[in-house]
């Protein structure tokens, strides 16, 4: 399987509390800053590693912004960093949220490809989880096969996946998904993983909504 056939399978996680060790600092060369609002076009293209939104993803992407920030949009912005280079240009970004008012998540952790390797992902993702207090926890994300990179840095952080249940509206996809990880992860740190079970708590906390917040 080639690395851009990966399906997006449904991969949820859960951190119950952090590995401190994890946290990192931002290099000298970047800086961080908010999302502006005038810089909304340019964040919903981030997923894609583009200035724009392919235009087969624009109805997607709107929707996760009615459905999820709309009603808000002064907190997602100042929920939403970027990681900015000398001329502040984004290159990395990190959200968090309070999904349905019920359960703190992460969004939208992304480094764009050229800057991949710099540890900006762990500085914007550091940044983000030193936003928490201990009542926060727990802390989940949603995430895909495809993303076995950021997979390795949210099991750093302490994140663990799921296994079992429907949140929401999607199906837990982890029992296909592992195998893809085994394939793509180098070995140690697949082996580092750590799987638990879906707190039946959490599935009841989820089951009446409807939309998608993580």
């Amino acid at each position: 399987m080639r690395e851009e056939d990966i399906p997006d399978y449904n991969i949820f996680m859960l951190c119950e509390q952090i590995n401190p060790s994890a946290l990192s600092e931002l290099g000298p060369d970047y800086t961080f800053r908010n999302c502006r609002p005038d810089e909304l076009e340019l964040w919903k293209a981030f997923p894609f590693d583009s200035d724009r939104v392919p235009a087969e993803y624009e109805g997607m992407m709107n929707q996760i912004i009615h459905d999820t920030y709309s009603k808000h949009m002064d907190v997602f912005f100042r929920n939403t960093l970027f990681v900015c280079d000398k001329a502040d240009q984004p290159v990395a970004t990190c959200s968090h949220w309070k999904a349905y008012g019920k359960i703190h998540s992460i969004h939208w952790l992304k480094t764009r490809k050229a800057y991949e390797g710099k540890g900006l992902g762990r500085a914007v993702l550091s940044a983000i989880m030193r936003r928490f207090d201990r009542s926060d926890y727990p802390i989940i994300l949603h995430t895909q096969p495809g993303s076995f990179r950021a997979i390795k840095l949210y099991a750093d952080f302490g994140f663990q996946m799921l296994k079992g249940g429907k949140l929401a509206t999607r199906v837990n996809e982890l029992e296909k998904s592992l195998p893809i990880l085994a394939e793509f992860m180098p070995g140690p740190e697949f082996e580092r993983l750590r799987i638990m079970d879906t707190p039946g708590s959490l599935i009841r906390l989820l089951a009446d909504e409807t939309t998608i917040q993580f």
